[in-house]
């Protein structure tokens, strides 16, 4: 008995070992819209060591994404790449978002914006290919929240746009 226990050792520990790790590559973005302000409030989620990848192939090779030695030019890098994959418009016109700024959390890039003088919201159309260009298996995950209700959309990229309607 003790012979076939380990020929079965041998023969499945190659097979669960050789199994490829998989990563999980996922952003998450709450918009709020808040009425009393007239104002959309964003905040973005992403991964930093997949934002720094998706930098250094887009930009510069040396970009390193670190709060103590990072230099202005890093933070326009990811104030430019984020507004260029995330598009959002809201009530059919497409909108300007003001990039606040932007902070590492753990192992998170979290970048603030907003938009103001918005004073009603009908729709919203949501379009995010952050890291898609890099990571084929990237989600992007959004939440939205209105005085009334709370809905959320899974993008990738096969779907990297999406539109919620309110009444």
């Amino acid at each position: 008995m003790p012979f076939f226990r380990n020929i079965l050792i041998l023969l499945v520990f190659p097979l669960i070992s050789a199994a490829p790790v998989h990563k999980f590559y996922v952003s998450i973005t709450k918009i709020e819209y808040v009425k009393e302000e007239n104002s959309l409030q964003i905040i973005t989620k992403i991964f930093t060591d997949d934002v720094e990848d998706a930098l250094q192939l887009m930009y510069d090779p040396s970009i390193v994404l670190d709060s103590k030695n990072e230099s202005k030019k890093v933070d326009e890098n990811i104030k430019r790449y984020i507004l260029k994959n995330l598009v959002i418009k809201v009530n059919g016109k497409p909108l300007t978002l003001n990039y606040i700024g932007k902070e590492f959390d753990t192992d998170m890039l979290v970048a603030y914006f907003e938009v103001k003088d918005l004073k009603e919201l009908k729709s919203i159309d949501i379009e995010n290919k952050v890291l898609m260009e890099i990571f084929p298996e990237q989600q992007n995950i959004i939440h939205l929240k209105t005085p009334k209700t709370r809905r959320s959309l899974i993008l990738d990229k096969d779907e990297p746009s999406g539109k919620l309607k309110f009444t």
